[in-house]
């Protein structure tokens, strides 16, 4: 199979959606990671997300809509927190695990009685969905395990020959995948940090509850809830170590563990932030430590660049775990195997 990867375009958005109508897979441009999208009601092309990802089947999808129209044939009921968080963050970087429909086939909910729901930001996601006439299925565009891409070059590296096209709608804006609410409860449950965070939600619905898995892998037998909970995700081939704590404390620890690294004739990388000094060790920026909406942006392809340089360890800077620093936190965690120092 021939991989294309088109520039958006109405014409590229026809094509795109020809293919998706006609139950093939397509890479596609959101604003927070690109997605891997089929007919999410086509039941054999959903399957062919998870064969193109090699995904495991208890991992549910996402589906997503262009328009709050499309989702009353999709779900049972929408409770009154639902609408209220529709209302206030749609379009945008969320997604809610609703009551499923029958139209929803088992693939798409590993077997769950509910669905994630998402009205993506991104006009060229929203424009595709309408003109394929239904919603799409759409995990990350990756390979099962690896960073989640944010480019349409990361999407190709990954999944070139496996599907028929990309599109190319640029860097992602936000860069993690969507924050993931279940809104069947009395209380909301945040089970996936990401752009909406908890303290968004609160404003808008006064009590929220984080899932307690946020900042730990579920145990063996745990239900899979939403995408992003059971496995290690996100992973580069590099051993990869998160420091916690007091700056400067972070700083010499990541320093000491470096050289012990190279002198062990490790390639050892520093993810860190552009405020601290670590010598002349390689380093790749996460940005400002002030600013923690650029290390959520530029963590995956981050986590990329180890593997392109051939680095064997990474040693990151946490952040702190509030705003959308939980979610960075939370793709860092698992892509390290929760493998964090306290210093």
């Amino acid at each position: 199979m021939i991989t294309q990867v088109k520039p958006v375009s109405p014409e590229a958005i026809a094509e795109a959606a020809r293919l998706i109508a006609s139950g093939e897979l397509v890479g596609m441009p959101t604003e927070t990671v690109y997605g891997l999208g089929a007919n999410a009601l086509d039941e054999a092309a959903v399957k062919k997300i998870f064969e193109a990802k090699g995904r495991p089947g208890d991992n549910p999808l996402i589906v997503h809509v262009s328009c709050l129209a499309e989702i009353p044939p999709l779900v049972r009921e929408i409770p009154e927190s639902a609408k209220r968080l529709m209302e206030a963050f749609w379009p945008g970087p969320m997604t809610l695990i609703l009551p499923k429909s029958d139209k929803i086939p088992s693939a798409v909910s590993a077997g769950l009685d509910t669905v994630g729901i998402r009205l993506p930001a991104s006009e060229a996601a929203r424009a595709l969905i309408a003109a394929s006439g239904c919603p799409i299925a759409a995990p990350s565009a990756n390979r099962s395990g690896k960073p989640s891409p944010t480019t349409a070059q990361h999407v190709f590296e990954d999944m070139d020959g496996r599907i028929s096209m990309i599109l190319d709608g640029g860097a992602s804006e936000v860069g993690v995948e969507s924050s993931v609410i279940d809104a069947t409860g009395e209380v909301p449950v945040i089970l996936r940090p990401g752009g909406i965070t908890p303290e968004m939600v609160e404003k808008v619905l006064g009590d929220v509850r984080v899932d307690e898995h946020v900042m730990s892998p579920l145990a063996e037998g745990d239900i899979v809830r939403s995408p992003g909970m059971k496995y290690k995700h996100y992973a580069p081939k590099a051993k990869t170590v998160i420091y916690d704590g007091a700056a400067e404390e972070v700083i010499r620890a990541i320093c000491s563990r470096y050289d012990a690294a190279e002198a062990a004739g490790e390639k050892p990388a520093i993810l860190g932030f552009d405020e601290h000094d670590f010598g002349n060790r390689t380093r790749i920026s996460l940005g400002s430590v002030r600013r923690p909406q650029e290390a959520a942006a530029r963590l995956f392809g981050a986590l990329r660049e180890l593997d392109e340089r051939g680095e064997t360890v990474a040693l990151c800077e946490a952040v702190e775990a509030t705003g959308i620093g939980l979610a960075v936190m939370n793709r860092m965690g698992r892509a390290a195997g929760f493998d964090i120092e306290r210093v």
